[in-house]
């Protein structure tokens, strides 16, 4: 009874015998493409022109198309035009405006070629997927024209297609849609292994772009999971986002994107350091604010209130979760406020910021009633900020803390290990669990702490959980044994900033380690990988981001501005697609010139596995979801056949 139930809900769409065939077809069509081309990228950090640039040239593989194409009709220069067409069109366009005297020429021209490169990306697609991918108002022709054949009598069908495009006097927009188009069907689907917030100037850009993205997942990072815990309310995620971002500058990001009103902190921050001048406070400059610049001496005072509220309201939350384990963590109160030193392991280090008006040595962790008075208002607007909440929505309805997709496994930090390498029995909670069963726990609590806060009226508390998987010990998002902030904001020794790795990251380097976490995982298949980000790969050093014998990834390759020093390269993306996998290593994003031109560095592709065949739609998770759809099609033809369900026209 509960199968036929089943299948007369079926029925509504499929109402005979006819219609169920067509579909069964249809799907059977489509077990038989090729595997679409996945993208994996971690560690954006804000790094919007750098990412969207990755997504629009593909990470290379546009590039190698029109090398494959054109290669022995078009020069290198006119290759690296189409190319730049294609990754930033506006800009292009403006350039060609220019400098071509018949400027409707060229763009005839330029269709002609971009349809060549769309075609080729479209080739492994259905004609209705690929329909569905193309701009609306242009979906019809550019549907004509990537399908075109060779038949003489057609040609000026699409020439007058083409020059119609021009006449009209919509070429331009028309080149603009197909250049996203074609960026589009190159990526089949998007991974983003963590980190999209902090240090960079605009992961609200960057949240943008992937909300409107076809097919997009996210692994959550420790960047990420503290911007969540700050969308609950959460004082002490709060004071983190604000402190990391102020000291990065990002005050269009804050004021102007996710709209934070931070004129409370500036007025409390002039008032109660209005004598200091905050020395240690200035921000690093990577990206001037287009449009709230804030002078630096202002900015260093701002800094410095959020840093010193941040490690009170920590300080409170350290001591109100005893099974957390953090009173290594508790700072203020080993401050010598009077000798204006700090006691360390046994060691005494001078402070070189001795100032610190808000603290009572006698009381270090309670926060002044201006100080409240602050946090209240900043809460204010983290939780009624729409745009804010709206992103935080689509990375729980999006993401997880780790996903198995076609084999492999992806997360963004680490998987807690013991030094002998036996998975970690962690406690949160009162809750004790390891390995994949910790990490589904963990995944749970997350997700309750945003959508169903038990005690709401604790002010600043809820998502403590989020907090603690930013700079816990036991945390699978920060693999540290602990997070200097005070140390690096207040002592010059760099000694004391020292913050050491887990035993995963040294266990991740033998094969044994590796095979363990995949069979956690229920992943045992002869080409199943990780993937995880969070830690800079140092290329300049010498390291490899290839770990295990070539079973594990770790993908940051340093696309933030911040990282590119230490890691010599600009950013990683592992591709895979229905015949090999591969790493492809960045260069630095070159931004557009005055003169409207753009220099695009061609990425380093490496193959570091080919598959045995090539890898069908019917061997991926999708074909085992298109399978099953398959079958039950089956069990309500044949039951219209035996009569046990009737047929309607």
């Amino acid at each position: 009874m509960e199968d036929k139930r089943l299948l007369e809900i079926l029925s509504e769409d499929y109402p005979n015998i006819r219609v169920a065939s067509a579909e069964i077809t249809n799907l059977n069509a489509i077990l038989a493409l090729p595997k679409g081309t996945e993208f994996f990228l971690s560690d954006l950090h804000g790094e919007h022109e750098a990412f969207i640039h990755m997504i629009r040239s593909a990470s290379g593989v546009i590039r190698s198309k029109i090398d494959e194409i054109f290669g022995p009709d078009l020069t290198l220069e006119e290759r690296e035009d189409l190319a730049s067409l294609i990754y930033n069109a506006e800009a292009e366009i403006e350039r060609k405006k220019k400098t071509e005297k018949d400027f409707g020429k060229w763009c005839r021209k330029a269709i002609y070629q971009m349809v060549e490169i769309c075609k080729s990306v479209s080739a492994k697609y259905t004609r209705s997927r690929v329909r569905n991918r193309l701009p609306k108002d242009f979906a019809y022709s550019i549907d004509e024209l990537i399908h075109a054949d060779d038949e003489a009598n057609k040609a000026s069908y699409y020439t007058a297609i083409i020059r119609s495009i021009v006449e009209c006097g919509v070429a331009e927009e028309y080149i603009i849609e197909l250049a996203e188009a074609t960026s589009s069907l190159a990526c089949d689907r998007l991974h983003i292994i963590g980190d999209i917030f902090d240090r960079g100037p605009h992961p609200d850009t960057i949240m943008d772009f992937l909300m409107d993205y076809h097919d997009v997942d996210f692994q959550w990072g420790n960047h990420d999971i503290v911007w969540m815990g700050a969308a609950t309310g959460n004082w002490a995620c709060i004071t983190n986002v604000l402190r990391m971002n102020i000291s990065y500058n990002n005050f269009d990001m804050l004021e102007i994107g996710y709209g934070i009103n931070l004129r409370p902190l500036s007025n409390f921050a002039s008032r109660v350091y209005a004598d200091d001048s905050c020395e240690f406070f200035k921000p690093h400059v990577l990206d001037e604010n287009k449009y709230d610049p804030v002078d630096e001496n202002l900015a260093a005072k701002m800094h410095k209130a959020i840093a010193i509220c941040q490690f009170k309201v920590e300080g409170q939350r350290i001591m109100d979760h005893p099974e957390y384990h953090l009173e290594n963590r508790l700072s203020l109160n080993q401050v010598d406020f009077e000798k204006g030193t700090m006691e360390i392991k046994g060691e005494t280090y001078e402070l070189r910021d001795k100032n610190f008006p808000t603290v009572d040595p006698k009381d270090p962790y309670k926060l002044t009633e201006d100080e409240i008075d602050l946090l209240n208002r900043l809460e204010a607007s983290f939780l009624k900020s729409e745009k804010l909440q709206k992103h935080i929505r689509f990375m729980f309805s999006h993401g997880a803390l780790y996903k198995c997709t076609n084999g492999n496994l992806l997360y963004h930090g680490c998987i807690p290990l013991t030094e002998d390498g036996e998975f970690k029995e962690c406690t949160i909670d009162g809750v004790t669990k390891k390995g994949k069963a910790y990490m589904d726990f963990l995944d749970e609590e997350v997700r309750k702490a945003y959508f169903v806060d038990e005690d709401p009226d604790r002010v600043g508390r809820s998502g403590d959980i989020m907090w603690y998987l930013w700079l816990g010990k036991d945390s699978p998002l920060f693999g540290k044994d602990q997070m200097t902030t005070f140390e690096r904001c207040f002592i010059a020794d760099k000694k004391t900033h020292k913050e050491n790795t887990v035993p995963y990251y040294k266990l991740i380097k033998e094969r044994k380690t590796c095979e363990m976490i995949l069979k956690e995982f229920g992943l045992t298949g002869k080409s199943s990988k990780i993937l995880n980000g969070h830690v800079p790969v140092k290329i300049k050093d010498g390291e490899s981001p290839i770990k295990g014998d070539g079973l594990l990834y770790v993908i940051d390759g340093g696309i933030s501005k911040a990282y590119q020093k230490q890691t010599g390269i600009a950013g990683y993306t592992f591709i895979y697609n229905s015949r090999f996998m591969a790493l492809v290593e960045h260069k630095p994003y070159e931004p557009l010139k005055e003169d409207g031109t753009q220099v695009f560095h061609s990425p380093k592709l490496t193959t570091v596995h080919t598959l045995d065949k090539r890898m069908l739609i019917r061997d991926t998770d999708q074909g085992k979801e298109l399978l099953q759809q398959v079958n039950e099609l089956k069990e309500l033809v044949e039951a219209y056949r035996k009569g046990i369900i009737k047929e309607t026209y």
